[in-house]
């Protein structure tokens, strides 16, 4: 990327920021994703098109991030309007922060070129202070856990949650990917998952896995 066009991105990410508020997109497109909308617009042959940005399920492992037309009768008027030269997008205003520190590019390659969609926040749910313990215990996982499981080709995930006499609050969860059948799993669980949930739900007394572990197939450490 050249030094201009990086300036670029780091002026509309500072304006699209400059409100301040958290629903406020700093979404950048890339000026080679501008471009190549641009054109794709134009086939369109239809005056004020535009696309329109959203997340399908935010928050889960299902996310997706999504791009449509908009002609100027589809606009939802609640939707963040974001001009760019030659076209509006709108962005679906609940999406907002799930497109935070989202990149839209394109990057040419031999067969003609892909516009790709980054969302790092599209699959981390959002927790306010009525949140449930399941949420909260959701939100640790998908924030700050996962994505190191993620290196290994990881990740887990919260099956049920209960009450036992002996060790109070108990989290029951399911390891994927990697981590199944992994002969490390129990160092992570202990060292790594259950420390870290601690740490951010103090009333949480037991983590435990139910995994099968027997299932080694795609174990990281076998």
């Amino acid at each position: 990327m050249s030094v201009e066009n990086a300036s670029t991105i780091e002026n509309q990410a500072a304006q699209n920021t400059s409100l301040s508020d958290e629903m406020t997109p700093n979404m950048v497109i890339t000026p080679s994703a501008q471009e190549y909308l641009n054109e794709l617009l134009g086939k369109q042959n239809t005056p004020g098109i535009g696309v329109r940005i959203f997340v399908e399920h935010p928050g889960t492992a299902r996310a997706e991030c999504c791009m449509a037309y908009s002609t100027p009768e589809e606009v939802n008027t609640l939707d963040y309007q974001q001009q760019y030269d030659g076209f509006p997008a709108y962005i679906d205003t609940p999406s907002i922060p799930y497109l935070k520190d989202a990149v839209i590019d394109y990057n040419k390659d031999r067969f003609g070129g892909q516009l790709t969609f980054k969302a790092p926040n599209s699959k981390v749910p959002r927790v306010g202070a009525d949140a449930s313990v399941e949420e909260r215990i959701a939100y640790v996982l998908q924030a700050e856990i996962n994505p190191g499981l993620a290196g290994h080709g990881g990740n887990v995930s919260l099956v049920e949650l209960f009450n036992d006499d002996e060790h109070g609050l108990t989290a029951v969860l399911q390891f994927g990917g990697g981590c199944q059948g992994c002969s490390a799993v129990d160092v992570t669980l202990k060292q790594g998952v259950e420390t870290t949930l601690k740490e951010h739900i103090p009333e949480l007394g037991r983590v435990i896995d139910k995994t099968d572990h027997t299932q080694k197939e795609g174990a990281y450490f076998k």
